[in-house]
């Protein structure tokens, strides 16, 4: 990319970014602080990336979800997850037709631009296997055919953490389609009193409305597609991930810590990740403060540790913290 196109991508990145702030102002009018995680959320939905939120219970998690939901004109589906659920209860099923004699097709609340996967822990393996296709494909198949899903499309999930009652561990294979895992934490003083003045007074609670469209949302992933990376950050990027495969040759401290790094996977959803972080500070070409910014949240779920590092209470997110401090910064 030359200079001339570079200029040109900023003053369309730089009028295009004003809806970020839009879309934030109308988040906030329902949720009360989490600036972090609503900017996550964004950067999922400009990067086509699934987004999972981790916390406990009453940290708002759900409210985020369908705010974000209800300031995009998209279809929205909200799908409890419960231990009995099945996956025909998720993606639909076939059945027999006693009028025509002939199977039809009854689709499943899939079929929407906005999933938000409630409690996604609390329902066993084989349900979590029918979201591994619709989620990496953006296609469902039922029977003997496939229906391709809504675009844009993305899943939104909330998790409880795994040491609480009744959740089942995520399947590998599952965390690893999610772009982000966020934590959610608890808020500041000043954010814990703002709850109390706009939640524990009588009334209408507020409600977000509707401030993109879905071609909006669209026009807006091409123009982060075309943000510069230049080839010294992609070579950060790939560095990166290597060492979370081969984390002794980065730091000798880090060895028999991880048994697996990241995927290709990761490697593909950082950049993606760190285009839109860019996108989100206005900017028509990523450094390294985005891929730095954006590492934790895409890297942290796909680490999965030894027993040795389990043992010593090593955390996945002290690896992530361990090896950007270890490998050089261009």
């Amino acid at each position: 990319m030359n200079q001339t196109d570079l200029e040109q991508l900023q003053e369309q990145i730089t009028t295009a970014a004003q809806w970020v702030p839009v879309i934030i102002n109308e988040m906030s009018k329902v949720v009360v602080g989490q600036r972090y995680v609503i900017e996550r959320l964004i950067i999922g939905l400009l990067s086509d990336g699934h987004v999972l939120l981790e916390g406990v219970p009453g940290l708002a998690k759900t409210t985020i979800i369908k705010a974000l939901a209800r300031c995009i004109q998209g279809e929205f589906r909200r799908i409890q997850f419960t231990p009995d659920l099945l996956p025909s209860d998720i993606v639909g099923t076939l059945f027999y037709n006693s009028q025509t004699q002939e199977y039809a097709t009854k689709k499943g609340p899939i079929f929407a631009n906005l999933i938000l996967a409630d409690e996604i822990n609390r329902a066993p393996a084989k349900v979590q296997s029918a979201l591994l296709e619709a989620m990496q494909e953006h296609q469902v198949t039922l029977g003997e055919k496939t229906y391709p899903l809504p675009d844009p499309f993305l899943v939104l999930a909330t998790q409880n953490p795994v040491d609480q009652d009744g959740t089942y561990a995520l399947p590998e294979a599952q965390v690893d389609r999610f772009m982000l895992k966020v934590e959610v934490g608890y808020g500041t003083l000043e954010e814990e009193t703002g709850i109390i003045e706009r939640m524990g007074t009588t009334g209408a609670k507020p409600q977000a409305c509707p401030v993109v469209d879905l071609e909006l949302i669209l026009q807006l992933r091409l123009l982060c597609d075309r943000i510069y990376v230049d080839p010294e950050i992609k070579n950060y990027i790939a560095r990166l991930v290597l060492a979370t495969r081969d984390p002794g040759k980065v730091d000798p401290k880090l060895e028999g810590l991880i048994r697996y790094g990241a995927s290709p996977r990761a490697t593909i959803n950082l950049i993606l990740a760190a285009k839109a972080h860019a996108f989100l500070q206005g900017r028509a070409h990523v450094t390294p403060i985005d891929v730095r910014s954006i590492a934790l949240d895409v890297l942290r779920h796909r680490l999965i540790r030894t027993y040795e590092a389990e043992a010593e209470e090593v955390t996945s997110e002290a690896l992530v913290h361990w090896i950007l401090s270890k490998v050089d910064v261009p």
